[in-house]
């Protein structure tokens, strides 16, 4: 299932064995070996595994769990609402919200669903209704 899901991530990105390979090098460790798109090759043949720092570097870089890397889970899912309310820099088109700005779009958000889930039962009562005939 890695070997899958990595090479299906790499490509969605459209971004070479190469540029991967740059960009999990930007920030190597103490002691870290670099990357070679041949190492990356390997993994999505699944003739190598990487090591569980390499693993953490792709589910960082990609942006999902390494549960869904390694086919643990079937879809990568976060609550928004944890997420405003994380300790971590939450930026929106690089600009970091501020506590409030955080506190603020929860609130749209949560007047948002709600506006939703009552605009779905108000249908759902008027098209239960029975027509009136009016020719009497």
């Amino acid at each position: 299932m890695f070997p899958e899901r990595l090479r299906a991530l790499r490509r969605g990105r459209q971004i070479t064995l190469r540029g991967l390979a740059d960009e999990l090098n930007r920030h190597l460790g103490p002691g870290e070996k670099p990357n070679t798109p041949s190492q990356i090759g390997n993994w999505e043949r699944g003739i190598r595994t990487p090591s569980y720092v390499e693993a953490r570097k792709l589910a960082e870089f990609f942006d999902v769990s390494l549960d869904y890397l390694t086919g643990r889970t079937d879809h990568d899912e976060r609550d928004l609402a944890k997420l405003f309310f994380a300790n971590g820099d939450l930026k929106f088109n690089d600009t970091t919200l501020d506590s409030q700005d955080r506190y603020e779009i929860f609130q749209l958000i949560t007047g948002y669903l709600k506006g939703k889930t009552d605009r779905d039962e108000t249908a759902t009562f008027y098209a239960q209704q029975e027509e009136l005939n009016l020719d009497l």
